[in-house]
Order: structure tokens, then sequence, then C-alpha cells
């Protein structure tokens, strides 16, 4: 198996998917990696490290030349001509609610298996959880940076790994910390404790589904002036009316009396430390595809059929085939053609 490593081109990604550690570990079970050029230095590791792990350091069409390609972040217009029919692409792809990308990838008859679809036999996210701990850690850093002191009150809307990891974040600035799970999150609920809040922190994340919005635009307009959203879920489509995708280059706005935080990528801000655990958490995967050949690995582990999406150029997600007007097709059919 040929195994891809492009650099990242989505503005403000600093990430790379596999470290080179788990190149090593890959070329060590006979398969090539080819990663691209300086995809590396924003964490600290040059074309010779990769080199040194047994890769080989390509152009970045050649990256994409690949049975395999591993990324952190969904596909770019800019990567779209250099991927080649047949491909699979292990990332983050966040399809439901992009038709366009869906169309683009299916007329280049690309798979995709997603990071955030992957699901173990207990119901959890093995790729999402880490990147879910990170973005919940900067929540109340982000909130004291910007509002210049430490969020008195802080309600945190979602009980996962993002929103455990911004409770506790936030209690040990010590805030007055509340978490409402999904039983808990009634609009009474949600209203009561949203109004006394210095920092919202939306950490909701419904598999395979848009977010529900949990944050009215006319309850957003009656929060303290000057309190602070910082909505993780935004990828998914926020837990607010108000809140819309932004970048790190210009991460926030008001809305409403109300400052958003709505980064899609919080992690890139951390790179090594996303970098690290997106690697541990994917090489057993890659392994498995390497080993069984990827369509046998995906009928025999059923971590990776949750995430598999489209199937060169099929989609076998039924939401996401509807929402992008293509025919759905079952991953076992998309596989036997």
């Amino acid at each position: 198996m040929i195994v891809g490593v492009p650099r990242e081109v989505k503005p403000g990604e600093q990430r790379v998917a596999l470290l080179p550690e788990a190149v090593r570990a890959i070329v060590e079970e006979g398969h090539d990696v080819q990663v691209e050029t300086r995809a590396g230095l924003t964490v600290g590791f040059d074309d010779e490290a990769y080199r040194d792990a047994g890769a080989m350091v390509v152009a970045p069409r050649d990256a994409w030349d690949a049975d395999l390609v591993v990324k952190v972040k969904e596909m770019q217009d800019e990567d779209m001509p250099f991927a080649q029919p047949g491909c699979a692409v292990f990332a983050f792809h966040h399809l439901l609610g992009a038709p366009r990308r869906t169309r683009a990838m299916a007329r280049q008859s690309l798979g995709a298996i997603a990071f955030e679809a992957v699901r173990d036999a207990s119901g959890r996210f093995p790729m999402l959880a880490p990147m879910s701990r990170i973005a919940g850690r900067m929540a109340p850093a982000l909130a004291h940076d910007q509002l210049g002191r430490p969020p008195a009150r802080v309600l945190v809307i979602g009980a996962g790994h993002a929103g455990h990891a911004a409770a506790e974040a936030a209690a040990k600035m010590g805030a007055h910390v509340t978490v409402l799970r999904r039983a808990s999150a009634t609009p009474q609920a949600v209203e009561e404790e949203a109004l006394q809040a210095d920092l919202v922190v939306g950490a909701v994340f419904t598999a395979g589904a848009p977010t529900p919005k949990l944050l009215p635009r006319a309850l957003v307009r009656r929060m303290k002036r000057g309190a602070m959203i910082v909505d993780i879920c935004i990828e998914e489509g926020g837990v607010a009316e108000t809140s819309r995708p932004t970048t790190h280059a210009s991460p926030t706005y008001v809305e409403e009396g109300v400052i958003h935080y709505c980064v899609g990528n919080m992690p890139a801000a951390w790179p090594r430390e996303a970098s690290a655990a997106i690697s541990e958490a994917a090489l057993p995967y890659v392994l498995d595809l390497g080993r069984e050949g990827m369509e046998a690995a995906i009928g025999a582990n059923a971590d990776l059929r949750h995430g598999v999406l489209l199937w060169k150029g099929r989609v076998v997600d039924r939401a996401i085939a509807q929402e992008a007007g293509l025919p759905y097709t079952s991953l076992s059919d998309a596989i036997a053609a």
C-alpha cells in the first residue's frame, strides 16, 4: 500500500496527520509512505526527520498519488486537482453541510473515511476524542484572553470529551461552572444559565446530524453584553443561531452584543500536541488498512466501517447523499462495485 501525507493547506491549519514515529511503523510493515515536503515543519519535524523514518519526501502532487491519503482537515479546493481517482482519504471530512465538497469527491471517484465518524464498540469516537479534549481545554483560556479576566460563570452545553475538558479547565480558573447534558439541556435550563454566564461553551456532538440550535438568537440578544460564546461544534453547524464559521486569522466577531469564537479547527492552535494525538490515534487504523487491504479491513473492522462516507465515488451515508442530491449506495454494494 502507498500512503500519502500531504501538507495541510486550510488557512490557519498547522497540524500534520502522521509524525515520523508513525511513518516508521508503517514503513516497517512493508508499505511506502510519501510525505509532502515541509508537511511537518509547523510541528518541529523537517523533511530529514521523515526521510530518517523511511518516508519518501515528495512534491505536493506526488503526496496524493497514493492508495490511502492521511491528512488532518477536509479536502480544500486546492487539494482536489491532485487527488487520484480511487484513492481513499482518511481525515476529518465534515461532509454533512458540505454538499458541494461531497459532489466534488464523488466526481473524482474518491473514498472518504471520516475521523469524526470512526466509532468503537463502546460507542466512543477514538479519532475525535483527543481533538475534542484539546478544544475543550482551550475554551476557558480563550475567554480569559478575550475578556481580560477569568470568566466567573461558565455554562457548558454538552458533557462529552469537549464539555468535560472545558468544565474542568474553567473550574481550575475558579469559575462557577454549570454543565447541561443532553437530557438536562431544556430550553428553560439553557435560558436560565445562559443569561448569567460570562462564557457559554457549545460542546454538543450528534454523530451524523447537525448540532441542535440550543441558543436561539432571541436568547443570545438577552445575554450579558460582552459575554462570550465558544462554539466548539461549529463544523456541525454550531449550538447558537448566531454562530457562523470563523478562522484563526479572524477568530471572533460580535453579534447581538456577544463575542463569538467559532473556529472549526481550534486544536490547530496547539499543533504539536494535536498532531501527536491524531498520529497516535490514526496509526492502528492505517496499519489495519495496510495489513488486510483496504476493502477487507473495512469489512472486518467495525470502527472503520462507521467512518466510511464515500467509497470510490459512491456515497454510502444516506443523509449526506440526500443533502448532496446524489444516489445512496450501501457500503457492501459500493465495495463490490
